[in-house]
């Protein structure tokens, strides 16, 4: 009986062990004012802005979701509300879609309103992107997360989320993702990760985040913050609610991760994916193309 008991124990404290270092929250900060694309974005936000026939955001909703996420706070400001409005449900059209046999093409829409909550709140000001971070800190209490911008959409078999989400659950750690990069000038548009190789493949210590560096500086492992995707901690919160403001007079997620790396362990993972930065016109028309090619139809007609 005694064996039992203590087979239970153990069983027992192998599922609590697991519940807590399951990540279920993630946040998706939207606050952004989207100036770049004046005028479309006086009055909607820029992450509304379609790839093919779904927002920007959608595509992030998505990875998260794939990735086991099911509840998502978004970090707004104001006229956001239209990325309310997107992700909640409006029966009466639902009804009018399926009487007139176009239901299908809300569905996908309708299927991840079923995995994922979602939550709102709004940034006071534009202070960074750390401050908006900060502003998620009680709908994430104790847990660790899934933080992401509302501008990068990767493209990638297995949900970059995903794949961050297997390393921490390695390491117990915070972790970033991270692409790389042979062209050192194209290296200069990016943040540069400094960081020192471990034994697992593509998982690196983190040792510095520098944004933008000049041609001399740049990473000597070629490693480019490639897409806000993070997997965080509760470490993070304490470094955020201290950390000083820096470029432009705001406070930086990039900055508090610095900080973070010098008193935890912060690992870095080279993901597998495409990744396409949405936050300029140029940008935006580019991601629409690359799912356009991948969309038989919309191939067929665009470069037949």
């Amino acid at each position: 009986m005694l064996i039992c008991y203590n087979k239970s124990i153990i069983v027992i404290s192998y599922f609590i062990m697991l519940k807590q270092n399951s990540v279920r929250k993630g946040v998706i900060t939207v606050a952004g004012l989207g100036t770049r694309f004046l005028p479309a974005t006086k009055a909607m936000p820029k992450e509304m802005l379609p790839v093919l026939d779904k927002p920007v955001v959608q595509y992030i909703v998505e990875e998260m979701a794939a990735s086991g996420i099911t509840e998502v706070l978004f970090v707004t400001g104001s006229q956001k509300e239209a990325i309310e409005d997107h992700f909640d449900r409006n029966h009466d059209f639902e009804l009018y879609l399926k009487k007139n046999g176009k239901l299908d093409r809300l569905q996908p829409l309708i299927e991840l309103t079923k995995k994922v909550r979602f939550f709102y709140t709004r940034q006071s000001a534009p202070l960074g992107n750390g401050h908006a971070l900060l502003c998620a800190r009680e709908f994430c209490g104790n847990e660790a997360f899934a933080f992401s911008d509302g501008d990068s959409i990767i493209d990638s078999q297995v949900p970059v989320i995903k794949q961050l989400l297997h390393v921490y659950h390695k390491k117990n750690a915070s972790v970033i993702g991270v692409q790389r990069l042979d062209d050192s000038e194209e290296m200069t548009k990016y943040g540069n990760l400094y960081a020192s190789q471990t034994t697992d493949k593509k998982v690196y210590r983190v040792k510095k985040l520098v944004e933008k560096p000049d041609i001399k500086r740049v990473s000597p492992l070629g490693l480019i913050v490639g897409g806000m995707r993070y997997i965080f901690t509760p470490d993070i919160w304490k470094v955020l609610a201290k950390q000083k403001p820096g470029k432009g007079g705001e406070i930086w997620v990039a900055d508090a991760a610095n900080a973070l790396a010098k008193e935890k362990a912060f690992f870095a993972y080279e993901y597998e994916g495409k990744y396409f930065d949405t936050g300029n016109k140029i940008a935006l028309l580019k991601a629409a193309i690359h799912f356009a090619k991948k969309d038989p139809a919309v191939a067929k007609a665009l470069f037949s």
